[in-house]
């Protein structure tokens, strides 16, 4: 911890370190200036009420993960599988990061899983930390750190281990379903929030991240499951809520949803699961003797609960948002959004089956190439199961539900036969559907309001065709506004002396994908991201590059978020560092 006299307040004085733009009568009224949690705020909209600067230059650089070259080499190829949590940016300038510390046990040779525990499998050998620091005089001055037991539920993508705060507390995820609740002057937990008694449960984990509300209760989802036996034993998931006060309620997602399947029913997997080999490429397969659609093998859906990374948000009337899956691996396809009252009673829950009709013949061609559809196939159905498409809650994602200002919420759910795209649903306040956008692969999109409505940003990649890359914002009738178009072909790397270097390799004539999972947007409509040639973009208002700032790296699948504080700096994450540009 800084130790901070009367000769520090001089001198901050002196240089103007308590000027700013956020002013104190939008904090109070708990106004959407700070940053407190993932997507900003309780509804993870990534909207703050300051404008962000420009004519950007780097005021300061952390690493928050040391482990990045070996956690690249582990991927087989120039990846980063890690889902990176937002900073955390409140009104007196404290600046809140995840910082790993502890072991990466890599593999020999890296990726080959051998000797066993390695790579991903010795992930409990890592350390989260929050590291706290304060700006003083235009420097970010180290404060204090915080070592969490919290683990991450063994996946190919680390899940994110991501805080929330309030204007004392900053509430850290812990090992075994708990929550640290940790002051934020000095970093002592003063309590340790466990549901489910004293013991301390490691087959229990905090899946996403955690979120405050204006009354200062937090949110959060657990998982429970069989380590040794994760894709075929099932699962128990709740949803924990914790008063200011203290007090706890939980929900349990295996009873939450009436209608849902239950544990011992039969889900529809996919052809992938047909015995003992799959049927011939183009899918579906032919139709059965009698003339009925052949359908894919049904297996135990086990049961109902969270996804992975999946944080609970808030809407404006206090409806907490949530999504769900069976937790059968062959089964993410039957998923649910859900909105539950302050009170935790079902307000409603809809499905994501049966809502889409743009597969064969629609995104999908016919014809005979593998990812076609079978010549004959019914018009509009997903060829991996001869059904209508269903959004898929994928566990390597970060979607999360956001609850948009005329309290409905939009959520971004996977889809394959669209070119691995995903789908981004949309649903009015009584949980009726209102349309979908075919993109919502691993995004939290974001919301700006303006002329008496609102409009929708998010990363719009076309995997499969490599290219386009776009930036793009839709009205809340998820009609296109404008779009931004990446045209980098270079992939570059920043020096040890600074200078940076690029390279045409030929292999990106169509730009660059845009790994941002959750964008961020100024008062005015600016629009901030990161694209995977490592820049940090400014897009205004009309879909224009206003300014680009190199980072470290050129970096496949660094899913990234932003964060902009108070005075307008912007927190960009690349290559497990931190860049914070300011003018």
């Amino acid at each position: 911890m800084v130790t901070r006299g009367w000769p520090w307040v001089l001198v901050c004085l002196l240089c103007g370190a308590w000027s700013g733009d956020a002013s104190t009568d939008d904090r109070d009224s708990g106004g959407t200036c700070e940053w407190t949690q993932w997507g900003q705020s309780a509804s993870h909209d990534g909207e703050v009420c300051v404008e962000g600067d420009s004519d950007l230059s780097l005021v300061a650089r952390l690493t928050v993960d040391p482990f990045v070259e070996q956690e690249i080499a582990e991927s087989g190829r120039d990846t980063l599988l890690v889902h990176y949590p937002a900073p955390l940016i409140d009104g007196d300038d404290n600046v809140f990061v995840m910082e790993k510390t502890g072991n990466y046990v890599s593999c020999d040779p890296p990726g080959s899983g051998e000797p066993f525990p390695c790579g991903p499998a010795s992930v409990d050998q890592q350390i989260w930390n929050v590291r706290t620091y304060e700006w003083q005089c235009g420097q970010l001055e180290a404060r204090w750190t915080f070592e969490s037991d919290w683990k991450p539920i063994p996946t190919p993508w680390e899940p994110m281990f991501q805080s929330a705060m309030d204007r004392r507390f900053i509430y850290v995820p812990g090992a075994g379903g708990t929550v640290f609740k940790v002051d934020k002057r000095s970093g002592h937990a003063v309590a340790r929030i466990n549901p489910f008694g004293t013991a301390i449960d490691p087959a229990a984990f905090v899946a996403g991240g955690i979120t405050i509300d204006r009354d200062g209760s937090i949110f959060y989802n657990v998982i429970k499951f069989d380590p040794f036996d994760p894709l075929f034993s099932d699962a128990q998931s709740w949803l924990v809520v914790v008063s200011r006060k203290g007090k706890i309620r939980t929900v349990d997602y295996a009873t939450l949803i009436p209608g849902a399947p239950g544990a011992d029913d039969l889900c529809y997997a996919t052809f992938d699961w047909v015995a003992p080999e799959p049927p011939a490429l183009p899918w579906p397969p032919p139709p059965q003797a009698d003339g009925s659609p052949t359908l894919p093998p049904q297996l135990p859906c086990l049961s109902q609960r969270a996804g992975v990374n999946v944080t609970p948000a808030i809407g404006p009337d206090g409806t907490i948002f949530t999504v769900t899956r069976a937790h059968a691996f062959s089964a993410n396809n039957y998923a649910y959004v859900v909105a539950l009252r302050p009170n935790l009673r079902l307000k409603w829950a809809t499905s994501m089956r049966d809502l889409l009709d743009d597969g064969c013949g629609v995104q999908v061609p016919f014809g005979t190439d593998p990812f076609s559809c079978r010549e004959g196939a019914a018009v509009g159905v997903d060829p991996t199961t001869n059904q209508a498409p269903a959004g898929q809650v994928n566990d390597i994602g970060s979607s999360s539900p956001v609850a948009t200002p005329d309290g409905g919420v939009i959520y971004g759910a996977f889809t394959g036969y669209n070119g691995f795209r995903g789908h981004l649903f949309a649903l009015d306040r009584h949980g009726g559907f209102k349309g979908d956008f075919d993109f919502g692969w691993d995004v939290t999109p974001a919301i700006y309001r303006h002329d008496h409505t609102y409009s929708i940003v998010l990363k719009d990649n076309h995997y499969v065709e490599g290219g386009p890359f776009m930036v793009t914002q839709l009205a809340a009738d998820l009609s296109t506004e404008w779009q931004f178009l990446n045209t980098s072909t270079e992939e570059c790397e920043r020096q040890p002396d600074g200078t940076v270097t690029c390279v045409d390799t030929g292999e990106h004539p169509n730009g660059f994908e845009w790994c941002i999972n959750a964008p961020a947007v100024d008062r005015n409509g600016t629009v901030y991201g990161i694209n995977e040639d490592g820049f940090l973009y400014a897009i205004d208002q009309g879909g224009h590059e206003r300014e680009r700032v190199f980072l470290t790296r050129t970096l496949e699948a660094a899913y990234t978020p932003l964060s902009i504080d108070t005075r307008g700096r912007i927190y960009a994450q690349n290559n497990g560092e931190i860049y914070i540009l300011a003018h």
